[in-house]
């Protein structure tokens, strides 16, 4: 119980000793009464002169009622303020539990009761009622980046934009952090004005919002559940919990589809989330149970057909979903903070795996988004070299042009902290994001990867042909190696040949393998590290021997 609740009872507790008090007035007031109208009359009479005076102890006593009646009626006057101040704290309290303190909206607790009354008051009227579910994307980011304060106004300035926007009567609720809901009810046949509401919610926030004179990007993902006692489908026992459960399902299916939109709930996605949920599940057991490994893809010279290295790409051997590709949990570990743990369980086993391999090739590791959001990554990651004993030249990084565009600054400290160490960094996808020439030479990159998406079109297109070689000039006025990726028959790698010297990988050359079959492939070429360094020690005298002669 808070301090105001205590406040009230206590004030409560002294009011039977209050009317105590009052009790005893009133029969002071009685007494006076009795006694007052006989020995007033004789003071008075005894002050003119006219009789004699009254007894000392009625006089005594008619003071001492006139005093009760004083100290009775100032009594009266403390108990009466002092129950409106307890009625205030009361009511002062119980809105404190309903609404939220910072945005001025509901909260969860008191919205559910809400919502189930305005449910049976819908129901009275043959209304239908919609729930929207509203939850700001990125906004940890936001908060990362610029403090909770700011965070904290950009939730005030969304809570009000929401405000202005939703139906006169509309339950508006902030259920926490940076996810709101609103409750109306609207005509059955008049669906259309919740997806307008939905339209407009989005357009609204998704302007850009100054604060403190820096300017803030937010959207939101939307998702919306009703309860149509007309629909064909018999929802009339849908009650608050059930409608909240359904708009959280499609919120999160709008911002799986890419965020900044709606969807309406459909049952269908009740079933993904809960498949989602189990692989939330997984995951967590997985990465305790290291049941994540690498897969390697080989990068080769396309000129000579030389194998030069690898790129690590994750796999995740799930007892009850199988062999896992990345694209299904990178996103969720991305999601739930899980990447940087996982990513270095990941690093540590590629480091060992490649010390076992001739000291020429060399490893590349696509790092996450999030995981270049993080100031003391490359402290992390050359930590992890030293600890493996694993040189840093034959390390290779790969960075999206995604990730440039959330923290140039940041990206830029990074790949400098790991270049001066001696690892390699690489602009990875090249063409599909937001990387500009000018950052591109602010940027010391080692080397370019042109995305799979522009290798595909090169046999099927002139337009796809022209920008690979767009981006092969750019890369060689830039003194930037290239590496293709995607390479998938003979065709597109005969057309690459012909636009100039670089890496590729692709199906072409194999698929991903395991740490064994990596290991085995190469003990038959003689690309193991015993075997290569053997045949160093051979050459080294047989040169030695050329050149004394």
């Amino acid at each position: 119980m808070g301090k105001s609740g205590s406040k009230i009872f206590s004030n409560f507790g002294k009011t039977d000793r209050d009317f105590v008090t009052l009790g005893i007035a009133a029969a002071a007031i009685i007494l006076f009464v009795g006694t007052g109208g006989k020995v007033l009359p004789q003071i008075y009479r005894a002050w003119e002169g006219l009789d004699k005076a009254p007894d000392t102890l009625l006089i005594n006593a008619v003071l001492l009622n006139i005093a009760l009646i004083l100290l009775g009626w100032r009594r009266h006057k403390q108990l009466t303020r002092e129950i409106t101040e307890s009625r205030k704290a009361e009511q002062e309290a119980r809105h404190l539990a309903e609404v939220d303190p910072l945005t001025g909206c509901l909260n969860r607790r008191s919205l559910m009761p809400a919502t189930d009354q305005l449910i049976q008051t819908s129901s009275e009227t043959g209304k239908a009622l919609a729930m929207i579910m509203i939850d700001l994307d990125n906004f940890k980011q936001i908060n990362d980046l610029n403090g909770h304060k700011i965070g904290d106004q950009v939730l005030q300035k969304a809570a009000s934009q929401i405000r202005k926007l939703v139906p006169r009567g509309a339950l508006l609720a902030r259920l926490g952090g940076d996810e709101f809901t609103c409750v109306f009810p609207y005509a059955p046949n008049e669906t259309q004005r919740v997806d307008d509401l939905a339209i407009q919610l989005i357009e609204r926030i998704a302007k850009p919002i100054e604060i403190s004179g820096q300017v803030m990007e937010v959207t939101i993902s939307l998702g919306i559940a009703s309860r149509d006692p007309s629909s064909p489908r018999n929802n009339d026992d849908i009650d608050s919990k059930a409608l909240m459960h359904k708009a959280d399902i499609a919120m999160y299916h709008a911002k799986k589809q890419g965020k900044n939109r709606y969807f309406w709930f459909e049952t269908s996605m009740e079933s993904e989330l809960r498949f989602r949920n189990q692989l939330i599940q997984g995951l967590r057991r997985g990465i305790t149970q290291r049941e994540f490994v690498p897969f390697y893809e080989q990068q080769v010279d396309l000129e000579s057909g030389e194998l030069v290295g690898f790129e690590m790409l994750a796999r995740w051997n799930s007892p009850e979903f199988g062999t896992v590709g990345p694209d299904i949990f990178i996103p969720i570990a991305e999601e739930l903070g899980l990447i940087g743990e996982l990513s270095q369980q990941l690093i540590e086993q590629a480091l060992e795996d490649a010390k076992a391999w001739d000291p020429k090739l060399t490893l590349s590791v696509n790092i996450s988004p999030v995981q270049m959001r993080d100031p003391w990554f490359s402290q992390k990651l050359l930590k992890l070299l030293v600890e493996h004993n694993f040189p840093a030249s034959r390390l290779e990084i790969e960075i999206t042009e995604s990730a440039l565009h959330e923290n140039i600054g940041l990206a830029r400290s990074m790949i400098s902290s790991l270049q001066n160490q001696g690892v390699q960094v690489s602009l990875d996808d090249f063409g599909t994001g937001y990387a500009s020439l000018s950052q591109l030479k602010s940027l010391p990159f080692n080397q370019i990867k042109i995305d799979r998406s522009f290798v595909k079109e090169l046999a099927g297109s002139n337009s796809g042909a022209k920008i690979v070689q767009a981006m092969v000039s750019m890369g060689g006025n830039l003194n930037m190696p290239l590496t293709a990726e995607g390479i998938e028959d003979e065709e597109i790698l005969n057309l690459l040949k012909d636009l100039g010297q670089m890496k590729g990988q692709g199906y072409h050359y194999g698929r991903p393998e395991d740490a064994a079959a990596v290991l085995a492939r190469l003990e038959k070429s003689g690309r193991l590290a015993t075997a290569a360094e053997s045949e160093d020690e051979i050459k080294e005298p047989t040169e030695q021997h050329s050149r004394s002669a």
